[in-house]
């Protein structure tokens, strides 16, 4: 029990981080270009990951796990970030932050494919009717839709379930901030270049939002998140801890209009509190 409830709780300071993502990137595409924000970023984070390595000495992680490393690196150190920050030059963050309530959903699919676990039949039921949900705020939110945003985001989600239950299974072994940081140098030589190549042209103009937001999503977003995130996912189990991203787009949603401003439709209490009721379901059918 307390081995679950700490996977809980490690779990939820990684959502909690996570949601500041999407408003952070948001702001930081307003003056950087997706492709450098998603390069730096990495970059920046590799760096913190190797000096951590190197400070606490770690072992090398075995031949057998580089392949791992390689879907974790391609799923939340490039497919994600790269998508969401494309998509949010179509789309505002209100309404890409929606798109996180599949994400329980793509991570359990894929914690049942590549981590081995067997959640209980009343398990989906309560993770679709979370998903349904959060897809019905988002349809009643009137929120502007772009296709070419919406399809981008939907990438994004199934790249980040499937680096998210990837780096879960290797957290047991390997350590969940041990992951992140390998995954990190592992991409680093193709980011250091991609960041090169699209430098801006100038600095004079980039704002100090969009350097506020280039630094939350390289230190939290890319680093100190999945350090609670996998550590919960590990050891309270990928799909059951998964669920808790069912309340990211909520937490993600009271700061966009905290911080942009970005209209928040007054459903937002009532569906959070039916949300809360599906992630309690699913972890009680969780195994």
């Amino acid at each position: 029990m307390k081995t679950s409830m700490d996977g809980w709780g490690s779990g939820l300071a990684g959502v909690i981080i996570f949601s500041g993502s999407l408003p952070a990137t948001r702001v930081a595409v307003a003056d950087f270009s997706p492709l450098f924000l998603t390069s730096a970023r990495a970059v920046i984070a590799a760096l913190l990951g190797a000096a951590l390595l190197a400070v606490l000495r770690q072992n090398k992680p075995a031949r057998d796990d580089l392949l791992s490393l390689a879907i974790v690196a391609l799923g939340v150190v490039v497919g994600f970030p790269l998508l969401t920050a494309l998509a949010l030059q179509y789309i505002t963050s209100a309404h890409s932050i929606v798109f996180v309530g599949l994400l329980p959903l793509a991570t359990a699919i894929f914690a049942v494919l590549r981590g081995g676990e067997r959640p209980k039949p009343l398990f989906w039921l309560f993770s679709v009717f979370g998903s349904a949900m959060v897809v019905g705020f988002a349809l009643n939110s009137g929120a502007e839709v772009s296709l070419i945003g919406d399809l981008l985001m939907v990438a994004a989600i199934v790249a980040c379930g499937l680096g998210y239950a990837e780096g879960a299974k290797l957290s047991r072994t390997l350590g969940g901030w041990q992951v992140i940081s390998w995954a990190l140098i592992l991409a680093l030589p193709l980011m250091a270049v991609i960041a090169l190549l699209t430098l801006p042209e100038s600095w004079a103009g980039i704002g100090g939002g969009a350097w506020a937001g280039l630094a939350y999503v390289s230190v939290f977003s890319m680093l100190v998140g999945f350090v609670f995130w996998y550590r919960g996912l590990a050891i309270g189990g990928i799909a059951a801890v998964g669920q808790l991203q069912l309340l990211q787009p909520f937490f993600g949603l009271l700061l966009a209009a905290a911080l942009l401003h970005e209209q928040v439709s007054p459903l937002m209490l009532l569906t959070t509190l039916a949300i809360v009721a599906c992630v309690a379901g699913a972890r009680k059918f969780a195994r």
